[in-house]
């Protein structure tokens, strides 16, 4: 019988971490680290991931600016909004909350950024340093990934891993973040021959497709460590994509969803800020 992970309390961890060290700074006369929130139209997902956060920077002591715009919006308000908070010396990151109304170009207002406030790790100035292995922020949810399994004390090195799914977003740069752990990686998408096959040679399977309940035990190979990324709504439910009964015989852990990946994900969002005002403490 597999495991289930407890990423809740992986979190509860790190989110003790933050909150000490912004008490430290703050007895110290230094600022808390202050990040800007920026939102456009309604859309429900955004919502309820700044709700989120919000809840979050509030327990650790975090300072924050939400900007909240409607569907009429014009790109050149964002634009300069966004421009104001690149030069604002008093706080260290800057999350765009996706999607934008359809009349905006998003990848233009997202290019905008600048990568030392991109704590979402998603601009192409910060995704290319990224991929160059140069100082940048680590995307948020593949950082989530690789900080369970090394919580977990699961070894990457030397081992066969298969993502199944190959977003620029979470698929793709957590192949990377495996990569650099040494692991022999493998990307399964909608065009993968024998998907089945290939998930069962993996050591660590890593599903984020957003189709609920698609891997079940024909996916597993035995003792295989299963990280659910996907999260999609069933019957007003959060469900993932592994179908947690099916694979828990097989498998050795297991994430499930909800309480999985994505309570830690908002956490590496508020470490990623700490580790960006520490930068200008040091450069200052």
């Amino acid at each position: 019988m597999g495991e289930i992970i407890d990423v809740k309390k992986i979190a509860e961890k790190y989110r003790e971490e933050i909150k000490n060290f912004i008490i430290g700074r703050k007895e110290n006369d230094k600022s808390a680290p202050k990040a800007a929130n920026i939102i456009a139209g309604d859309d429900g997902g955004s919502i309820y991931y700044l709700n989120n956060i919000i809840n979050l920077y509030n327990n650790l002591g975090i300072e924050y600016e939400n900007y909240k715009y409607g569907n009429n919006v014009k790109e050149r308000d964002l634009l300069k909004i966004i421009n104001s908070l690149n030069n604002d010396i008093s706080l260290q990151g800057i999350m765009l909350f996706m999607p934008l109304p359809p009349s905006i170009n998003s990848k233009t207002v997202l290019n905008s950024i600048w990568y030392k406030k991109d704590i979402d790790g998603l601009t192409p100035d910060n995704i290319g340093r990224f991929y160059s292995s140069e100082k940048c922020f680590i995307p948020n949810t593949p950082r989530a990934i690789i900080t369970i399994l090394k919580d977990s004390n699961i070894k990457i090195e030397g081992k066969r891993a298969v993502v199944i799914g190959r977003s620029s977003i979470v698929g793709r740069p957590v192949s990377e973040l495996l990569l650099k752990e040494n692991a022999t990686v493998t990307i399964c998408h909608s065009k993968t021959e024998n998907i089945r096959q290939v998930s069962r040679e993996a050591d660590i399977l890593i599903s984020a497709v957003g189709r609920p309940g698609i891997i079940d035990s024909s996916f597993i190979k035995e003792g295989a460590v299963v990280i659910d990324v996907g999260t999609s709504s069933v019957n007003g439910c959060i469900t993932g994509d592994v179908n947690l009964e099916s694979v828990l015989d097989k498998a050795s852990y297991v994430t499930k969803v909800p309480g999985g990946v994505g309570s830690l994900t908002t956490t590496m969002l508020a470490k990623n800020l700490c580790e960006a005002l520490m930068e200008n403490d040091k450069n200052s």
